[in-house]
């Protein structure tokens, strides 16, 4: 993650303490190392931290990190105006929701990866390895406008739909750049379903409004229902009810449609 508060490292890390003093403790002695093995920036009687890079050498070469972990550090998010932080707070608590439901550890995410569309590159706020093997796309909205989201998801088409690349060889047709990266070695895996989180923000609309005005708008984008399968929920109702739950609803059904578990999502084809 790009940055994180005390509060949702112990979330993660130590749920069953009662308080955030002994994660307090240990990210002041990370910031006593020399160099500094983590920074913080405070804003409004709130801590935000982050990793250095020598923080993400460290972690590296313990070999806990997978291999496609960048050394791209939080600062300039946590020191930053409010809606790009809260932005990154926002996909941490998803996170959060996802480990308490056992739908994916939290190691088992990376965050702002490119992947390669005959548009231009594709970089989703996060993608997860769930618990069953396979891969979700992550997306969180904030403040971003109807058409920007459309956009993103036509983003997303672009890359389903995109040409294979390579040779090939006498075992093995050419492949895409998704069917190399989630498919799996014989091609039984269907595309990544893409998961759109509505959380919370000032002067917005209340998740669950945008969420029923993005349905509105993404129905019509061309793959959706049949190639890609597309989810929504909000922040508040993952975080209450969990990640593996019904909280997901399926772009492309009928108005009203009951919210389905994580594991119950359609597959695309």
């Amino acid at each position: 993650m790009r940055l994180a508060t005390p509060c949702q490292l112990k979330a993660l890390l130590l749920p069953r303490q009662q308080g955030t003093d002994h994660v307090r403790r240990a990210l002041r002695n990370l910031l006593a190392e020399s160099p500094a093995l983590v920074g913080r920036t405070n804003r409004a009687q709130q801590s935000y931290w982050y990793c250095t890079p020598a923080g993400f050498a460290e972690a590296a070469a313990s070999g806990e990190l997978a291999s496609t972990t960048g050394s791209t550090t939080g600062k300039r998010i946590a020191a930053s105006k409010t809606g790009l932080r809260e932005h990154g707070l926002a996909l941490v608590d998803t996170v959060i929701a996802f480990h308490r439901a056992g739908a994916a550890d939290f190691a088992d995410w990376r965050v702002e990866g490119a992947h390669p569309t005959p548009a231009g590159n594709l970089i989703p706020d996060g993608v997860v390895l769930l618990a069953d093997g396979a891969s979700a796309f992550v997306e969180i909205d904030r403040t971003m406008s109807y058409a920007r989201l459309i956009a993103k998801l036509e983003r997303y088409d672009a890359y389903r739909n995109a040409p294979a690349t390579g040779r090939g060889n006498a075992a093995r047709a050419p492949r895409s750049h998704w069917q190399e990266t989630y498919a799996g070695p014989h091609l039984d895996r269907p595309f990544p379903p893409v998961l759109f989180v509505f959380a919370p923000a000032p002067r917005r609309a209340a998740p669950d409004t945008r969420e029923a005005a993005f349905h509105e708008r993404a129905r019509n984008v061309g793959s959706v229902n049949y190639k890609l399968t597309v989810a929504t929920t909000t922040l508040p109702l993952l975080t209450k009810t969990g990640a593996d739950n019904a909280v997901w609803r399926v772009v492309g059904k009928a108005q009203g449609e009951k919210r389905r578990a994580l594991a119950a999502l359609p597959k695309a084809r």
